[in-house]
């Protein structure tokens, strides 16, 4: 393909060189952006005077036509283009003549190259967190379904209080909640076009950088024409806003690992979502939250990649900017694939909350609760703290939960027990007691579900508008 930007040079590079410099194996997936930017730009061109109508009619048609082969299959990008930039306009030109050769006429592949990621890059944010959106209700419907099933919570992986199931899944709903408001503030500062201010300075040409944009479909217009080539915060932001969220899923899928072991059995995933092993035949593998867990290492490398590429570059732009796109595309789809199968890995789980349950008496989770219910008798909370651990430590020796302790022993223990004891330490009265604002009990469990529906109800509002 003939280099469209000989003149100065003879454009005979070594073939090595060509390969070297190439960017179409990768931002050949712009091909879309690149063609309705182009478009866009032809038509600012004509209303503005700078090239003829009719030319712009023709650019236009065949810009169209070059979408709907590639669309359809019937046109091909080919491999040895130098980008996709190039690509699109030499097939234009090919089709329509000298009228394709003024579309460029007022922009530069820094500014173009530039327009076309944020626009490819706003419709990945609204999938993102349209997945992001999908897995939360998903997490949602499960604390609903399981508000009442109580579990042990842990401090330091030791069992340390009762908890409801419900109060595990939500805290996982508030972290994906902050990666979605993330996600809305980063599109915030994607939304904002670059187009017309060409290689770093601007143009001569009278163009109208705003009509261009509004027919983009852009919200704002960049300010400063260096800045907009050399700036890639809006990725490098994309980037951290993934790299939290995958955070998030790798300890999802953590717990999703330990919920699942033998030693746990709190949770069973669909066969739909494991594997067997090789040779082991009573084995069934979590995989999928293992490779949730993994590939969180590979967005963040995404995001160091991307980080040492841009630290040391001055004004504008310069070629190493073209690393760009890897590690982005890279990351958001990794993000994407990791969303969506955990949300169908958390939607067809079997909860075993009777195992749940067990594990929560066999930690000896109420302990605080029967050190409590002594202070309601008139003990200091250090007496009860005491006298209870003694208690759970000799229940331990024999191998029963603070439940089976007969009255009669409670009381050789210290004669303020009562009946009440027993109402007291049951476990699922401990933990809906917690009753405090955001606490784990039923109450508030319910109270924050519903909350989660209404922060998503607004989110797809303003997101509607």
């Amino acid at each position: 393909m003939t280099k469209l930007w000989i003149g100065r040079t003879s454009g005979l590079t070594d073939r090595k060189a060509d390969d070297f410099n190439s960017s179409v194996r990768f931002d050949s997936r712009m091909y879309r952006e690149d063609i309705e930017g182009s478009a866009a730009h032809a038509e600012m061109l004509a209303k503005q005077g700078i090239i003829p109508a009719d030319a712009a009619e023709q650019i236009i048609a065949g810009l169209h036509s070059i979408l709907k082969d590639l669309d359809e299959g019937v046109l091909e990008i080919d491999p040895e283009a130098e980008d996709i930039h190039m690509f699109v306009e030499s097939v234009l030109t090919e089709r329509i003549g000298e009228a394709g050769r003024m579309l460029h006429t007022a922009r530069s592949r820094n500014d173009q190259v530039a327009n076309d990621l944020r626009m490819y890059l706003k419709k990945e944010i609204r999938s993102l967190t349209g997945l992001t959106v999908k897995l939360i209700e998903v997490l949602n419907e499960q604390a609903e379904k399981y508000t009442g099933a109580v579990m042990p919570g842990y401090t330091h992986l030791q069992r340390a209080q009762p908890v409801f199931f419900s109060q595990h899944l939500l805290a996982y709903e508030m972290m994906f909640l902050r990666d979605l408001s993330r996600l809305k503030d980063t599109y915030v500062r994607t939304d904002e076009s670059v187009i017309g201010t060409c290689a770093l300075a601007g143009t001569t040409y009278p163009t109208d950088r705003k009509f261009e944009a509004d027919l983009l479909g852009f919200s704002s217009v960049s300010l400063n024409s260096m800045d907009s080539v050399s700036d890639r915060d809006f990725c490098i932001e994309l980037l951290g806003d993934l790299s939290i969220l995958m955070m998030h899923l790798s300890r999802l899928s953590e717990e999703i690992l330990l919920w699942t072991s033998w030693e746990f059995r709190f949770i069973e995933l669909s066969d739909a979502f494991t594997t067997g092993s090789s040779i082991m035949p009573q084995k069934k593998n979590s995989d999928m939250a293992e490779l949730v867990r993994g590939k969180t290492g590979r967005v963040y490398g995404d995001l160091m990649s991307l980080l040492t590429v841009m630290k040391g570059l001055p004004l504008a732009y310069n070629k190493d900017m073209q690393e760009d796109k890897e590690p982005v595309f890279d990351a958001v789809d990794t993000a994407k694939m990791c969303l969506d199968i955990t949300a169908e890995m958390i939607g067809s789980m079997t909860v075993h909350a009777d195992r749940m349950k067990q594990a929560a008496q066999e930690g000896y989770l109420n302990a605080t609760d029967l050190a409590d219910y002594l202070c309601t008798k008139g003990m200091p909370f250090r007496s009860a703290y005491q006298l209870s651990g003694r208690i759970v430590r000799d229940c331990m020796e024999k191998g029963i939960p603070l439940e089976a302790v007969p009255l009669a022993d409670y009381r050789s223990y210290d004669p303020s027990f009562d009946e009440d004891i027993y109402e007291a330490i049951d476990l699922v009265n401990c933990a809906d007691r917690r009753n405090s604002f955001g606490g784990t009990s039923k109450e508030s469990a319910g109270m924050q579900i519903r909350a989660v529906k209404e922060k998503l109800n607004e989110f797809r509002n303003r997101d509607e508008r």
